[in-house]
């Protein structure tokens, strides 16, 4: 089978002809019809990610066919017994250290597969499992959103915010948006968003509310010089949320904490029962994940360099023929 194999940090990718793996006891075979990119995998290749192992499969996100049944793959990899928190020291996804998706085929314990929701394409469906599942514990669990809370979600564009959006629109929820790209705020404001803010723009929190008011939860995943801005605009006793940290490290008015007694969370993927119940939801609504650009699985080169350009507004998905 064809597939698309890790060697070492700082070295490209490459494509190797490996045996079709053979299911042991407990798994089965997965035909993967399309799969998706996600940053970690570009950062294993700059070496930004820890315990990479050479010759791994790479890919986290994957749907196909499992016999005669259409599926999608949940890419934990033993999160273990407490649903608040995975066990570190045995929880890994998919696709490092344990071969991924980025391959014609895939063995995995039945128990990680899930029928693929019948009103999305193959690449919808391989863009879903990473992004949505982490998308829901950000919003649901962690910041307990409802349809009566306004909601702001940062960055919007990348995989995990667009399902964090989607997920807050189809719930009715009042949804705002920040971007430093205005056409990833009209695009957002298109699809539902109430409005939307330039983070590049001086004291844009300052005008955003004059204009829309406070909000009650953040989804973020940037932190950085930022991260302020976001608290200035959460309400009293408002929810932020981080999945991620790419802007670096932030500043923290104390002040704003306890005077607002403001609320700040950390979330990690997801644990098995949120994963169904993403894609239960998904089901519900009929949310579709948003698709940037779909590429030949032998065209990877190119969907890994517009991933690190982060100009995409949506998944980037590997189509297997």
């Amino acid at each position: 089978m064809k597939s698309i194999i890790f060697k070492a940090a700082h070295e490209p990718l490459f494509f190797l002809e490996k045996e079709k793996p053979t299911p042991t006891a407990g798994e089965i075979l997965v035909k993967i019809k399309a799969s998706a990119l996600n940053h970690r995998d570009v950062w294993m290749t700059k070496g930004l990610y820890p315990n990479l192992k050479a010759d791994t499969i790479l890919g986290s996100c994957g749907a196909g066919m499992a016999g005669d049944q259409a599926v999608i793959i949940n890419p934990n990899v033993n999160w273990g017994n407490h649903l608040d928190y995975p066990d570190h020291s045995q929880y890994t996804i998919l696709g490092m250290p344990t071969d991924g998706t980025f391959a014609e085929y895939i063995s995995v314990p039945k128990n990680r597969l899930i029928a693929r929701p019948e009103h999305l394409s193959w690449e919808e469906a391989a863009a879903l499992p990473l992004a949505g599942m982490t998308a829901y514990r950000a919003l649901f669990t962690k910041a307990r959103a409802t349809q009566k809370d306004k909601i702001l979600i940062s960055g919007i564009g990348g995989g995990v915010a667009l399902m964090a959006f989607q997920f807050a629109v189809a719930i009715g929820a009042e949804v705002y948006v920040t971007s430093s790209s205005e056409e990833k705020i009209e695009k957002a404001i298109g699809m539902g968003a109430k409005a939307g803010a330039n983070y590049k723009e001086e004291k844009w929190s300052k005008s955003f509310l004059k204009k829309y008011g406070g909000v009650d939860v953040v989804i973020d995943s940037a932190a950085g010089d930022g991260y302020g801005d976001l608290l200035k605009v959460l309400n009293p006793r408002g929810r932020i949320v981080n999945y991620g940290g790419t802007r670096g490290t932030a500043k923290i008015n104390p002040q704003l904490l306890f005077w607002k007694e403001l609320e700040i969370y950390g979330s990690t993927m997801g644990n098995d029962l949120e994963f169904e119940n993403m894609v239960a939801l998904v089901n519900q609504y009929k949310i579709k994940p948003v698709v940037d650009t779909v590429f030949d699985y032998s065209d990877f080169a190119a969907g890994f360099e517009k991933m690190e350009k982060g100009k995409q507004f949506g998944k980037i998905v590997f189509r297997w023929r």
